[in-house]
């Protein structure tokens, strides 16, 4: 009785030990901190964008075209950010752009990751003509430019909110699939991947339950790092005019609208920013989380 007593306790020692460990790996890489704090304020800005806008996004206001912020000019200025050329609230106007950024990110990066980490798998663990004709397919989409690749079928089919995300999510699949099939052409060969099989459990038992859950974690990073890409993408069709309905406010159409007064108004060049600052925070989350679940990286950062 009193052994058993003495390994539970042991077992709890050893998992408050390891957690206490996860836990200061986590604050003392001091750049992913950073980049924590630039995705959650980008989050908090989209989400509660509606509510936090000072102003309607559309109002124009014809009387105060490119007025300088409030702070930069205490007679003239109009507004936290200024205005644009039509006297719009800049502010209020990448609030509520970063909504649409969000909601195409994170759509587009989860329609890429499960489409991605299924083909990567069944690739990956079945091999011979699937993994032949997958691949193929996923080294042809790889040879022609994404982007332009991306411009031809919106043009082709037309823009809108929904046939952005879904485009680019089936366009992102490439890189999770293989992802996923690196590791579990290593995986599949370890021991209790061969017991399992030895013990009559069936292939798909075998890959969701025993591969999958130790191939998803370069996913999870690769999803983080892609999350800047896919920003970068929807601003650039938004800013070609490829995007959803010009009356919606976008980071890439604010950009597009303004290009001619950005050395009139240099206020003008904060979604631009914010562009910046959000792909520079994904990709500092990015490498967070590599360090956290890459156990042959723990230890490095300081």
């Amino acid at each position: 009785m009193s052994a058993s007593v003495g390994i539970q306790d042991a077992v709890s020692q050893s998992r408050a030990t390891r957690g206490k460990s996860i836990w200061r790996r986590i604050w003392l890489h001091r750049i992913g901190i950073v980049g924590i704090i630039i995705m959650t304020a980008f989050v908090i800005a989209a989400v509660f964008g509606g509510w936090l806008a000072p102003k309607d996004p559309v109002a124009i206001d014809l009387k105060n075209p490119l007025a300088k912020p409030i702070w930069a000019d205490t007679e003239n200025g109009v507004g936290f950010l200024g205005t644009d050329n039509l006297g719009r609230d800049v502010l209020s106007r990448m609030l509520v752009g970063s909504q649409l950024s969000l909601i195409v990110a994170f759509s587009a990066v989860s329609i890429g990751m499960v489409s991605g980490v299924f083909l990567g798998l069944l690739t990956g663990f079945k091999g011979g003509k699937i993994d032949d004709v997958i691949m193929r397919i996923a080294d042809t989409q790889t040879a022609i430019p994404f982007l332009v690749l991306l411009i031809a079928v919106i043009a082709f089919l037309g823009g809108g909110l929904l046939n952005m995300i879904v485009f680019i999510g089936i366009g992102s699949w490439v890189g999770f699939a293989r992802l996923i099939r690196g590791e579990v052409l290593s995986i599949r060969e370890r021991d209790y991947v061969h017991a399992a099989r030895a013990l009559g459990v069936g292939d798909l038992r075998i890959m969701l339950r025993h591969i999958m859950p130790n191939a998803i974690q370069p996913a999870i990073v690769g999803a983080s790092l892609a999350f800047g890409g896919v920003i970068l993408t929807e601003a650039a069709l938004s800013f070609l005019g490829l995007g959803v309905n010009t009356l919606v406010p976008t980071w890439g159409k604010m950009i597009a609208d303004s290009r001619d007064y950005i050395t009139l108004a240099w206020h003008l060049n904060f979604p631009a920013v914010a562009i910046m600052l959000v792909v520079l925070g994904a990709n500092l989350l990015g490498d967070w989380l590599r360090d956290i679940l890459d156990p042959r990286l723990r230890g490095r950062r300081g």
